[in-house]
């Protein structure tokens, strides 16, 4: 038995993609790390410790991992719960896709809110031990695990759009609504890289 766990990242940010990570954990994997501490979400881990966390799932053979973007476009267009939902889709394909193992022989775990589909599961993984849980970070190993790849990749992503963007301090913020945030889209709008639906109101906000 293997299990998938399924997290994103980037849900509530006013700039850059919304991002979700697959990762698949073979039987016996540790949680507790010596070196490392124990795998968390990732909000609760240092910028530091994800980074060493990341390493070490990508240095495990056995582990596997994906990782989908959907663009602030298209989060614009179909809302960010879609657009989460889409790349939860997206991520698990791709992990599916790079290895051989029987699929009756996975569970699929979703943290609360993330769907593999529109709000429901697809109809090519129903038959399939697919299950959304609340604080599935919390609950297992592969969602935490999913948890760190999904942020250290996004905010990744985001430390290189800010070199075209260079204007807005997305290495510090990762698009999130800080004051240094507000106060750039107030003096310069809003770059291509910002989803408008979510700043109807920034110029109200400090």
């Amino acid at each position: 038995m293997f299990t998938i766990g399924i997290d994103e990242v980037g849900r509530g940010s006013l700039a850059g993609p919304v991002t979700v990570a697959a990762v698949m954990l073979p039987c016996g994997f540790r949680r507790f790390h010596t070196a490392l501490g124990e795998l968390r979400d990732s909000k609760r881990l240092t910028p530091k410790q994800r980074e060493a966390w990341y390493r070490h799932l990508r240095a495990g053979g056995a582990v596997v991992l994906a990782v989908a973007h959907v663009r602030p476009a298209t989060v614009d267009r179909i809302n960010i719960s879609r657009a989460a939902n889409r790349a939860a889709l997206r991520a698990c394909r791709r992990l599916l896709r790079v290895n051989r193992i029987a699929r009756r022989n996975i569970r699929i775990y979703l943290d609360g809110g993330l769907f593999l589909g529109d709000g429901h599961c697809a109809e090519e993984y129903r038959r399939f031990a697919v299950q959304t849980v609340v604080k599935g970070d919390e609950r297992f190993a592969a969602v935490a695990a999913a948890s760190v790849v999904a942020k250290v990749r996004r905010d990744r992503l985001m430390t290189r759009l800010a070199c075209r963007h260079p204007e807005y301090g997305f290495e510090v913020h990762k698009g999130y609504g800080t004051r240094r945030h507000f106060r750039a889209l107030r003096r310069l709008g809003p770059s291509p890289a910002h989803r408008l639906t979510f700043l109807k109101k920034y110029h109200t906000m400090k």
